[in-house]
């Protein structure tokens, strides 16, 4: 039986003041009730490793929550204003299910968010027993979309589609500046997210010409990266091409600058602190010249950059999380609209057959596949260049010329 959340009716709200409303025979208004807040669940790692990924993407939520109810709330339920749930995955796929199973007993009518392919692939599963909408944010396993979940919906790009991209950009950077790159190390986490992406790197990066020399797995968390940077450093590879989470990420570039390895360039495909404006500050020389194809919002878009603002104003670092999940939160709140109603069911049909807006990612009108894969979905590639992280391709979004060899 699909477990669903109802919204208390209007006669009962109304009931309790029916004897007060008598004694005011003189009043010239009709009071009326206020709709029932549409709840909205977030999950995220608030706590744990992962935990900076997760705050980033509660403020977006939050920014995106306080625009839908400062204008108006869900229209087509009388002004319902949103109300946003956070469930913490503590950073882990077993605790991401369990926070589902929280966020259901809460009475949302969808879930947005998982950041991590394990946690993502748990949670799903956990909010499909309920017929439970769970809009995916930023997890990029194929698989997560490749298992007939009628709830399940990934907004960003997933890995074939992001790799595919990331490549063509690759080739074309590199042709652009006479081909100095001609061999390849891969590093990468040796979770869901890295291997998976290493894999589709190894079947890849041959037929476009380039030599992999190395094939370097770490686990996450990892404490050190000493060994990885010296046989980076007896291997010198021109290019070297990093997955990872943001610490390992840090960790590698920091110890690659002091271990002195200066390959032609670091080209990482969704790279962690690549695209964090963290990394950026803090170790402005290991961040210098990184590339990255990732998650990112359309810098023109003007709420981007207040959404920036904002993150900044709370005393943290702008990363990814807080556009894409603001995004997210206005997909599942148009989603509401167009069902007109507080119903999972429904709002489940809209996702599947509905084109929406996608907020400030650079992704057009937002549509989902049989599979429920955002058939729009596109990463930016950006370079961080001079202490500022600039889109570099494709060229309807970028604000700056790459440079390579770094």
């Amino acid at each position: 039986m699909t477990a669903m959340f109802k919204s208390p009716s209007r006669r009962a709200v109304l009931r309790g003041g029916a004897a007060a409303a008598v004694t005011v025979l003189a009043a010239p208004r009709v009071l009326r009730a206020q709709p029932a807040a549409v709840k909205l669940g977030l999950l995220q790692p608030m706590s744990g490793f992962l935990a900076q990924a997760g705050d980033l993407a509660r403020i977006g939520a939050e920014y995106a929550v306080k625009e839908i109810n400062d204008a108006g709330g869900i229209k087509a339920l009388g002004g319902a204003p949103v109300e946003l749930i956070v469930g913490d995955s503590r950073s882990n796929a077993e605790a991401g299910a369990q926070a589902t199973e929280e966020l259901n007993s809460a009475g949302v009518v969808a879930i947005g968010g998982g950041f991590a392919s394990g946690i993502s692939l748990t949670a799903t599963q956990a909010a499909a027993r309920y017929d439970l909408p769970f809009l995916v944010d930023s997890a990029v396993a194929d698989s997560i979309t490749q298992r007939d979940l009628a709830n399940t919906f990934r907004f960003g790009p997933n890995f074939t589609m992001a790799t595919e991209v990331a490549l063509a950009n690759l080739v074309k950077l590199n042709d652009a500046a006479g081909k100095p790159a001609k061999t390849v190390a891969l590093v990468h986490e040796d979770g869901l997210f890295g291997s998976g992406l290493a894999q589709i790197m190894q079947d890849k990066l041959p037929g476009l010409g380039f030599e992999i020399v190395e094939v370097i797995s770490h686990p996450t968390p990892a404490r050190d990266m000493s060994n990885v940077a010296l046989r980076l450093r007896s291997l010198q590879p021109d290019l070297i091409i990093p997955s990872h989470y943001y610490n390992e990420f840090v960790l590698l570039a920091r110890t690659l600058q002091q271990q002195r390895v200066k390959p032609k360039g670091i080209y990482a495909i969704f790279g962690g602190a690549a695209s964090s404006y963290q990394f950026v500050s803090e170790y402005p020389e290991a961040a210098e010249g990184v590339f990255d194809c990732n998650h990112w919002g359309d810098p023109s878009n003007p709420t981007d950059a207040a959404l920036k603002k904002e993150v900044e104003a709370q005393g943290k670092f702008f990363a990814y999380n807080a556009p894409i999940n603001y995004s997210l939160v206005k997909v599942l709140a148009e989603a509401v609209e167009k069902a007109g109603a507080a119903d999972r069911a429904a709002v489940i049909e809209q996702l599947a057959s509905a084109e929406f807006a996608s907020g400030v990612m650079p992704y057009g009108m937002t549509k989902f596949d049989a599979s429920g894969q955002n058939a729009s979905a596109l990463p930016l590639n950006t370079q961080v260049q001079n202490g500022e992280i600039k889109v570099i391709y494709p060229a309807d979004y970028a604000q700056a010329e790459p440079k390579f060899p770094v």
